[in-house]
């Protein structure tokens, strides 16, 4: 057994962040696709036998949580709270989200180190005092570039994102000196081409730093939702870098030295592309100007759609994870959006979509395996798992289809971040032990009772079940519940202990699941799903 990410204290963790999500309203399938997809990397991580620290939390300053605030009646703190407690870390329990913590950028352990670090660079002169006027969008809390804006029927300029008309605002800020960032961005890029994914991310953020880069406002002064400037307590801290520093914060920045060396930087920070300047280059230069390490992956992921439109509360397009899941299943919902979409790229929802892959590929293909291998060997073996006897072409070409299956899911999901890649290259797998058992006819095999069909009979069926013990390591960090259950139903938890424990990277070794294990028909891994409730 490989070694628990506790006995290999004095290893750098695997620090892998989701943003902080701002709590203007509560999440919706975009927000929990980025978050189940934190969650799958990091329990693969953590399954090949890795220190594993897995970061997510929500973003609770500026104007915009100010506005909804005060449009509900409420302080910006009693809305936070309230939709932190209520809605957020409830759902991410809900989706079986195992996170290690859960920063919130109103606590005191963000605040202060916050003023910190924005001090420690007016310290070291890149901060300086200016005036800015230009287009802002509340709704990104960001000033938009002319070039960035798109124009409405009436000549409104609008932000891309939001499609909502931008705010002209005039205001004295703090710059930070990002414009003397851009050639060691640039020289970083090409020295470290993964550093931005995917490539035609890279390629937006290359072109866009080569343009030239202007000084980046880092103070507000016309409301007081935020951190205070530590110099100058009329202005807060902008939302932004507010924000980008709880990935130093929350693991211990000026505050536990050893935490911090043996965690920072990120590995893997998963963004959605329109956050995508915000990561790779502002969040860099600081580190930078910092003498702090740059981490070591920036991912975007594309955009949700529904009827050709990004999913999100302000274009109404919002749905309910539990709308999904009360439906098809939380491990269902956990697997269909990182199987449908290719991470990186923007995908459509459809529920037409998820009914039929889920029929096709769980129910059918994966669900009826399960079901068909365990009642077969309570009706011939009477639960009890035989030896195998001699292995034939038929079983060698299921141990080498395994061996791909494990080399090209490690590989795609634990490395490449290419969930849909890795969660194929299973079920092509599993498709394989379907067709195995169909060409192989153990129901013809066990009518046959003397010793050699006895003997060929308990080989078919021992490796039927022992793929679906690794099938059962491989799908536990994408699906954890069913997995549990087959895992429990193949007798294997007695066997070979706790599957959280059993290696990803060994489930090729064949022959784990002991001859005499109890194998036990459980309750059927994806029910037939009912129609859906019609508003």
């Amino acid at each position: 057994m490989a070694a628990t990410g506790s006995e290999k204290q004095g290893t750098k963790a695997f620090y892998v962040t989701t943003p902080i999500y701002y709590v203007n309203d509560a999440p919706h399938l975009g927000h929990a696709y980025t978050t189940v997809a934190g969650d799958v990397l990091t329990r693969w991580h953590r399954q090949r036998g890795e220190k594993v620290w897995y970061l997510t939390g929500t973003d609770e300053h500026g104007q915009k949580i100010m506005r909804t605030a005060e449009a509900n009646d409420v302080t910006p703190q009693a809305w936070c709270d309230k939709l932190v407690e209520e809605a957020w870390k409830p759902l991410w329990e809900h989706l079986n989200i195992a996170n290690d913590d859960f920063i919130r950028t109103t606590q005191k352990r963000h605040t202060d180190r916050v003023q910190e670090f924005v001090q420690d660079l007016y310290d070291k002169d890149e901060i300086y005092k200016g005036g800015y006027e230009g287009p802002y969008c509340v709704g990104c809390e960001e000033f938009k570039l002319p070039g960035d804006l798109i124009e409405a029927e009436d000549g409104t300029k609008l932000c891309p994102v939001h499609k909502r008309p931008v705010e002209i605002l005039k205001e004295e800020n703090y710059f930070f000196k990002l414009s003397a960032y851009g050639p060691k961005l640039l020289e970083f890029y090409e020295a470290n081409p993964g550093f931005i994914q995917p490539e035609s991310a890279r390629n937006e953020v290359v072109n866009f730093v080569k343009q030239g880069l202007d000084d980046l406002s880092i103070s507000r002064s016309t409301f007081d939702w935020g951190i205070p400037v530590p110099w100058d307590e009329k202005h807060v801290i902008y939302v932004w870098i507010d924000a980008l520093l709880n990935y130093a914060t929350a693991v211990g920045y000026n505050e536990n030295p050893a935490k911090f060396e043996e965690t920072f930087p990120a590995d893997v920070h998963l963004i959605g592309k329109d956050i995508l300047r915000f990561h790779a280059v502002i969040w860099p230069a600081m580190l930078m100007a910092q003498g702090l390490p740059v981490p070591g992956r920036v991912a975007a992921n594309g955009w949700l759609m529904v009827g050709g439109e990004k999913m999100s509360k302000s274009n109404l397009t919002g749905i309910k994870p539990q709308d999904l899941t009360s439906h098809f299943g939380v491990d269902a919902y956990r697997w269909y959006f990182l199987r449908a979409i290719a991470f990186g790229q923007d995908g459509s929802f459809s529920w037409e979509d998820f009914t039929a892959r889920y029929t096709s590929e769980l129910a059918n293909d994966y669900g009826n395996l399960a079901s068909r291998v365990a009642a077969m060997v309570g009706k011939y073996f009477g639960g009890e798992l035989p030896a195998s006897a001699a292995d034939g072409d038929a079983e060698k070409a299921v141990h080498e289809g395994l061996a791909k299956a494990v080399a090209v899911a490690d590989a795609k999901i634990g490395e490449e971040l290419d969930f849909q890649a890795g969660i194929l290259a299973i079920f092509d797998f599993v498709k394989q032990v379907n067709g195995y058992i169909t060409e192989q006819e153990p129901w013809k095999v066990a009518k046959d009772e003397s010793e050699e069909g006895r003997a060929r009979l308990a080989t078919i069926l021992y490796t039927a079940a022992e793929s679906l013990r690794a099938v059962a390591v491989l799908l536990n960090p994408i699906m954890p519940e069913t997995s549990q259950a087959l895992w429990d139903s193949l007798g294997a938890e007695a066997s070979l202990g706790a599957l959280a424990s059993q290696p990803v990277q060994d489930a090729a070794t064949w022959g784990q699941l002991p001859a005499g294990a109890t194998v036990t028909k459980g309750a059927v891994l994806f029910p037939r799903l009912e129609e859906p409730k019609k508003d």
